[in-house]
């Protein structure tokens, strides 16, 4: 059963503290992340507890990411590369083979962005190609679009074309959610099914969201009416059950991680109620508890 495991996302900072106080929750994987650099962490030593931590139990490290904009290295990113570049040369201290994040972009659309994102993740790609790691793209807009935005261009199926022409490389590819497609109105189950058979999707995230189709019809997508909401799994438009049956069918075996703290009802003091519950709807989705077939 656990050939997928269902698992949450760490802040990298904290990872050694956080983690022991949820592994009785029953969580099979923890994605560690990092916000624009790693920082004064000594990524080594960090494994080092982490890894004693989890070692006990039934659960991997499935892998460790920074989010922020390589591409352009500017103000509060300006070591964002360089720990693109930690994380991939720490990933096997750590018991994992991705590292993931977003891509970065450069002023104006993304068509612009291309020949640095081939400049700076060809070589990155070669570097984890060396030392037998995988890099995942999330596939988050950060309030971008096709024509501007400050972060990550890897949130439509046009730019991953695009990409993945740009760099030829088995050893990049998503970190994909059905969340970010739905808040673009994009049905991510037809999306899901044609990428999962490309082998691209490295890592899922465990986030899904909330469509209000009658604000939709009535205001818009640019009125002062919110018409969709980031959910915990359990709480979406989503049916994992689907979502997990196409990643099966095309041999996905990496981990779904929750990624917390967006859904706008269980947060703050209902944070982790939300997060557990959508580890136990997911492990349902998955099949429940694993039952061995009868022996003739």
């Amino acid at each position: 059963m656990k050939s997928i495991r269902i698992g949450t996302l760490v802040g990298g900072g904290t990872a050694d503290k956080i983690i022991p106080q949820i592994i009785p929750h029953g969580f099979e994987s923890f994605a560690l992340t990092f916000w624009q650099s790693t920082g004064q962490t000594d990524l080594y030593e960090l494994a080092k507890r982490v890894r004693a931590q989890i070692e006990e139990h039934d659960i991997v490290i499935s892998a460790i990411g920074v989010f922020g904009n390589p591409l352009t290295g500017a103000g509060d990113n300006a070591d964002t590369l360089a720990s693109w570049e930690r994380l991939i040369d720490a990933a096997e201290a750590f018991g994992t083979k991705l590292v993931n994040g977003f891509t970065g972009r450069m002023p104006g659309s993304i068509d612009q962005s291309m020949t640095r994102f081939a400049e700076v993740f060809g070589e990155l790609a070669k570097r984890a190609e060396a030392r037998g790691v995988r890099l995942a793209f999330e596939n988050c807009d950060m309030g971008g679009t096709w024509g501007g935005g400050d972060w990550n261009i890897a949130h439509n199926p046009t730019a991953w074309e695009m990409m993945f022409n740009a760099v030829p490389s088995e050893h990049i590819g998503l970190q994909w959610e059905p969340c970010h497609q739905m808040v673009s109105l994009i049905d991510p189950i037809p999306q899901l099914r044609k990428w999962a058979a490309t082998g691209k999707i490295f890592n899922v995230h465990g986030k899904d969201a909330t469509i209000a189709w009658d604000v939709v019809k009535e205001f818009g997508i640019h009125g002062p009416r919110e018409f969709v909401w980031h959910r915990t799994p359990g709480f979406g438009d989503s049916n994992w059950s689907d979502i997990i049956t196409i990643l099966r069918q095309n041999g996905y075996t990496g981990s779904i991680d929750i990624e917390g703290w967006h859904d706008p009802v269980y947060k703050n003091e209902l944070e982790m109620t939300g997060q557990v519950h959508g580890l136990n709807y997911l492990k349902r989705c998955r099949g429940g508890d694993y039952v061995p077939n009868p022996v003739e």
